[in-house]
């Protein structure tokens, strides 16, 4: 998905582009360098901001950063697109607003790691205590005809044998699709960082 994407490799692209035009790149050569891959989706976006600007189609690099933000989906790097775009068309202090975004955005996955993290507090005392203590309840339920022999026998009912082994190991099945359950909720709270 092109927003987890996004929102993975946004920091690093924006640390790179710091370095890069700290020691004196120029912004065209720091997207060139971005563009030649290692940064997902924004690699390929400034690979081809590259090849349109090299083809001379396009009508310069402003338009192209103006057209990319339309395809942002996440809003880290719609600002990286604007920021990028505001140094084209204004001359701004791109090297300072860029650290001022990457520790705007460290400061958001700090968050969202730390929300994460709250969501999932219970979940591996939950699935410990399901994946132990369900099967231990359930091999006691199966030894019940085992155990109630002889003179006990006389005074109570006990259940079929079958219906027994059925009841423990429907409710092993159960035990398992429940672990599965907790295991996926966990999963899909990942805020893919």
């Amino acid at each position: 998905m092109r927003i987890l994407d996004e929102k993975r490799e946004g920091l690093y692209v924006i640390r790179t582009l710091d370095v890069l035009m700290s020691s004196g790149v120029g912004l065209e050569a720091a997207l060139h360098t971005i563009g030649q891959g290692g940064y997902g989706i924004i690699s390929e976006d400034f690979s081809q901001i590259m090849k349109q600007l090299s083809s001379g189609k396009s009508r310069g690099l402003e338009y192209e950063l103006k057209s990319m933000m339309s395809l942002a989906e996440s809003d880290g790097y719609r600002r990286l697109l604007n920021t990028l775009y505001n140094n084209v068309t204004q001359n701004t202090d791109v090297v300072d607003t860029l650290r001022k975004q990457g520790s705007r955005m460290e400061e958001e996955r700090a968050e969202e790691v730390k929300k994460y993290i709250e969501e999932l507090g219970g979940v591996p005392e939950t699935l410990l205590s399901i994946g132990m203590i369900g099967p231990i309840i359930l091999s006691i339920a199966g030894l019940i005809p085992q155990l109630l022999t002889g003179d006990i026998a006389a005074f109570m009912s006990i259940p079929d044998p079958a219906l027994i082994s059925g009841v423990v190991n429907g409710g092993l099945v159960l035990t398992l699709v429940g672990m599965m359950l907790i295991g996926l909720k966990a999963h899909t709270k990942d805020p893919g960082l």
